[in-house]
């Protein structure tokens, strides 16, 4: 008999509201993730006051963690204190470091796992990924797809605009990193999953064609909608295909060679923005182009605060990031010199769409 139907992993439960984090003892007992409140609640360090006040009345037998620094000693850490009690599951609250540290921990504990995000800075908060960084150098590891994700709109509000702004960055690139995983498909041979194609491409399209911007609760839920189905994409081909190609090639490239420059997000856009160009795909470029420039997104290197000269050597370097990937990057196998020549030319490329 013909298999007629696959199974997919996915979240239980899925909500992006305002006033989530208060409600939370309500949603993990309505979803059957934990009844008595049983949980491991992990924080950063900037907010764990504020969200152990609004836990107390729902989840008063939650132990609570806090966690700093996004790296795989913290989640190790983090995993050897959850010994010591049996839980029913393990809440990480937060930005995408502390959501990534409680993935990983949960992980390795067998523990499933809440993604409640307080910021929508990334695809992190829905997927089977944690990134968490290793003397110095960030990796991606596998972890289970949390059990649950939740987006709580008041704290996204209350956050940095900047970080949460970066989400749209990371969305958009869905775009160029699809026509990556095409190219690899038309050159090499490599199986292009269509399921997972069409979520990372609904989420892009529903961003880039949307007028609103932070300040509208409507455009905040389709970002933060995004960001969970790219998430999902990625669950359902196993890999980060759908959502990572030349773009964050470049993002981690310029995180290995200049640290701290900007954010995951920001970067994903610039670079995304880039390889379309180098693609000559023009529509998508201005597309592209408009949309980040209305949300005050990095469009060029000087935008990041990097040279000529820095962001040709990123371009050079972006390839061995990833070895194993293919997209236009090692399609036209450009050196720091020819990079660093056409850098003018993609700029003025830019110049005539703002025209």
């Amino acid at each position: 008999m013909p298999l007629l139907a696959r199974s997919v992993q996915t979240p239980l439960h899925i909500e992006v509201r305002r006033g989530a984090v208060a409600d939370l003892g309500a949603i993990l007992s309505d979803g059957r993730i934990s009844a008595g409140g049983d949980v491991a609640v992990v924080v950063g360090p900037g907010q764990g006051e504020r969200i152990a006040e609004l836990l107390e009345p729902t989840l008063g037998s939650a132990d609570l963690f806090t966690t700093t620094g996004g790296s795989l000693d913290a989640a190790n850490e983090l995993g050897s204190k959850l010994r010591n009690r049996s839980y029913d599951a393990v809440v990480g609250i937060g930005g995408g470091k502390t959501v990534d540290v409680a993935k990983y921990a949960a992980m390795r504990r067998g523990l499933p796992m809440v993604s409640v995000a307080t910021s929508l800075a990334n695809d992190g908060i829905a997927s089977p990924v944690a990134s968490l960084v290793t003397d110095g150098i960030k990796g991606s590891y596998g972890v289970h797809i949390p059990i649950a994700v939740i987006v709580d709109l008041d704290f996204v509000e209350s956050g940095p605009e900047r970080h949460n702004r970066a989400g749209i960055g990371d969305v958009l690139s869905n775009i160029s990193a699809l026509a990556d995983w095409e190219l690899a498909r038309q050159v090499r041979g490599e199986p292009v999953d269509g399921l997972a194609a069409s979520l990372a491409r609904a989420a892009a399209e529903a961003l880039i064609n949307h007028p609103g911007d932070m300040t509208d609760d409507d455009f905040v839920i389709v970002l933060a909608e995004g960001l969970i189905s790219s998430g999902l994409a990625m669950a359902v081909c196993g890999s980060s295909r759908p959502a990572s190609g030349g773009c964050h090639e470049i993002m981690h490239a310029i995180d290995t060679l200049f640290p701290e420059t900007a954010s995951h997000g920001e970067l994903a856009g610039l670079g995304a923005l880039f390889c379309t160009w180098l693609r000559g795909d023009e529509r998508r470029l201005r597309q592209m182009s408009a949309c980040l420039a209305r949300h005050n997104l990095p469009r060029t290197p000087a935008d990041v605060g990097l040279d000529d000269e820095q962001f040709a050597a990123a371009v050079a370097f972006a390839p061995r990031t990833r070895p194993d990937r293919y997209t236009i990057l090692e399609h036209l196998d450009l050196g720091a010199d020819e990079v660093r020549s056409r850098l003018g030319d993609y700029v003025d490329a830019l110049d005539r769409d703002d025209d």
